[in-house]
């Protein structure tokens, strides 16, 4: 498991010229998959790869899929996605660059992360998130549109193909710069817009109570969205009874017992309302 930053090249202007066509097309389509499909085709002539995914990581809340390609077809990669964003991105090695210790101090910056299946620890994640989709190696692109908000833009490797060579990694390097412009700019017309307020709120109560664990954030937000406990168990592959326990404790650490006062505090966070 490895991660570098991404400086750019001189000669990449020469790829984007020829390659660059397919990814503009597809930014801001209302086929929310099309800039994965785009993303996919155009790596694949650098190097083999199966699929390609783009989540967001917006005000540390978990991740949201903003796209995905698979060349087997279906859905079954989006199921995947899903998977992973419930129950497993916090044990993504990624979040080593996403958390505020390893951001770059550039916000532009890009980096790029390698993460093997072999090198995943936790059996749960491995088998659900690689050995599931036959995937034994993923390059992730990570970069950063705005404060709090991190994208990321996900190569795998089928089984088949075995890990990435340092060539093919390198080729990929070179066209990361193209690929962050397009993922940038489609997130500014469609991914925005997704976001809504609740994860908005949410920042404010992680600003407010940095001690709220991820689990009661992720019960908070469907509380936000108006949700139910069934609901909000669903999301995040939980039991209900589990909901409750967790909206109890997130409660209690910010010194409220009810939803209104949740969101008097998310509305009017200098002030925490009285209990």
């Amino acid at each position: 498991m490895r991660y570098w930053q991404v400086e750019r090249r001189h000669n990449e202007s020469q790829l984007e010229l020829g390659r660059a066509l397919d990814l503009v097309t597809a930014i801001g389509q209302d086929d929310v998959n099309a800039i994965a499909g785009a993303i996919l085709k155009t790596v694949s002539t650098t190097a083999p790869i199966a699929q390609c995914t783009i989540f967001a990581y917006e005000f540390g809340n978990r991740p949201r899929t903003v796209a995905v390609a698979d060349r087997r077809g279906g859905r079954f990669l989006q199921d995947i996605a899903d998977s992973y964003a419930r129950h497993y991105y916090a044990l993504d090695g990624n979040q080593r660059v996403i958390a505020p210790e390893g951001k770059p101090k550039n916000g532009a910056a890009m980096v790029l992360h390698q993460q093997a299946s072999d090198e995943i620890d936790h059996p749960g994640y491995r088998a659900a998130c690689y050995q599931k989709p036959n995937v034994s190696d993923r390059l992730a692109l990570l970069m950063q549109p705005a404060q709090d908000i991190w994208l990321s833009v996900n190569f795998y490797r089928d089984s088949g193909q075995g890990k990435f060579q340092p060539g093919e990694v390198a080729a990929i390097e070179t066209l990361s710069p193209l690929f962050s412009q397009a993922v940038r700019h489609h997130y500014s017309l469609n991914g925005q817009q997704a976001l809504g307020i609740a994860p908005m709120m949410l920042a404010r109560l992680r600003q407010q109570c940095p001690e709220l664990s991820k689990r009661e954030l992720d019960a908070l937000r469907g509380v936000l969205e108006g949700k139910t406990a069934a609901e909000i168990a669903d999301t995040m592959g939980v039991q209900p009874s589990s909901v409750t326990t967790y909206q109890k404790r997130a409660y209690k650490r910010l010194a409220i017992s009810s939803q209104r006062q949740l969101f008097a505090l998310c509305l009017a966070p200098s002030i925490r309302p009285s209990t």
